[in-house]
């Protein structure tokens, strides 16, 4: 029997304006509306706009509630203030991903979770299982939320049209509440693009209004809507990890090359002792970004090759739209990892040369 795919507040939007639909983690998704070339160059040129409503949203509340993340979630939950988020990771006992997420820090003893679409059921259920015997209740909250995603070196401006919320001052990783087309909002200065730009959270009986409200204060900056192929090219060119791709519970925090959310001092957390072990131990792979030299483009499970061996995988590879190259990432052996080492990737069964690369491939201008 086939699962049943759900569809965003804004599935009409998208086939009214012509976009190509596909099932994406038991969603019906625009994949595209016009090129994903054009979609991306938008986005890393002026703006793009993408729903991206068929993310999980978890509240965690209660005395309880601190301690509970710090517990359950790989870096420091602590060291958030009201307004501020934090890139983590849900941490199995294995030191390996149930998910990364996003933590906002709505108030004191209040929390609201962003996790990967996919893996809602699961990470709902991972979460309330680990609840029991702590002060605090853990919702899935999902369907009340709408989320768009506002992202470009005009999208401050775009907004700003919008909205009396003040932008200018609003940090990388922080937020605010306020009204975006009269529609009341979470604020939030995020995206997985690699460049400036907004996500904004609403009730989701409003996301038609303000989604043709923020198209339409971005028209004369050039902002088009955008789908997945191009939030899929533009993280990639960022060094943006892909659940399901380049992390998953066979995959650990430091092998991930996120050892920068990774809080071993903080105390005990589901993971922290498999992590020091490896740590102390040392790595035996990481995951790493290399260039193709020919004109094939690497992909999702092609094998690594050196001396004629498979040493690993590629977890994620496109042709790189902003940058003219073909990039990827990739699980090598450390001491393969190293900028400037040549390897092999094998495309249809042969060998074809790449190199290790600097991460990220792209780092926006500031």
């Amino acid at each position: 029997m086939s699962e049943t795919i759900q569809t965003t507040p804004l599935n009409r939007v998208h086939r009214e304006a012509g976009a190509r639909m596909v099932p994406f983690a038991g969603w019906d998704m625009p994949v595209q509306y016009t090129s994903v070339v054009d979609e991306h160059m938008a986005v890393r040129t002026k703006a793009g706009l993408f729903d991206v409503s068929h993310m999980g949203e978890v509240e965690v509340r209660g005395r309880g509630a601190l301690d509970f993340l710090q517990h359950v979630t790989s870096n420091d939950v602590s060291r958030l203030a009201p307004g501020r988020i934090q890139y983590s990771a849900l941490t199995t006992p294995q030191g390996t991903f149930v998910d990364d997420l996003l933590v906002y820090k709505l108030g004191e003893d209040d929390y609201l979770l962003v996790i990967n679409a996919g893996n809602t059921p699961k990470d709902v259920a991972w979460l309330q299982g680990h609840a029991r015997g702590w002060d605090v209740d853990v919702a899935d909250v999902s369907p009340r939320w709408c989320q768009i995603a506002l992202q470009g070196p005009k999208a401050e401006g775009i907004l700003a049209s919008m909205t009396a919320t003040a932008l200018a001052g609003m940090k990388y990783y922080g937020f605010e509440r306020g009204e975006v087309a009269s529609v009341s909002c979470l604020i939030s200065r995020t995206g997985y693009t690699g460049e400036d730009g907004f996500e904004l959270y609403a009730a989701s009986e409003h996301a038609e209004h303000l989604w043709h409200g923020v198209l339409a204060a971005g028209a004369s900056a050039g902002l088009v809507p955008a789908g997945l192929a191009a939030r899929d090219t533009l993280r990639l060119e960022a060094k943006m990890a892909l659940y399901g791709n380049d992390i998953d519970e066979t995959t650990t925090v430091l092998e991930a090359d996120l050892a920068w959310i990774l809080k071993l001092e903080k105390g005990q957390f589901l993971g922290r002792d498999a992590l020091l072990a490896q740590k102390a131990e040392g790595l035996t792979r990481r995951l790493v970004g290399f260039e193709t030299e020919g004109r094939a483009v690497a992909r999702h499970g092609y094998e690594a090759a050196y001396g004629g061996k498979v040493v690993g995988q590629v977890t994620s590879g496109s042709f790189a739209p902003f940058l003219k190259k073909n990039i990827g990432l990739a699980y090598l052996p450390v001491e393969l990892g190293v900028p400037g080492t040549r390897f092999d990737v094998v495309i249809r069964g042969r060998p074809e040369p790449a190199v290790v690369v600097p991460t990220p491939f792209y780092k926006r201008p500031r």
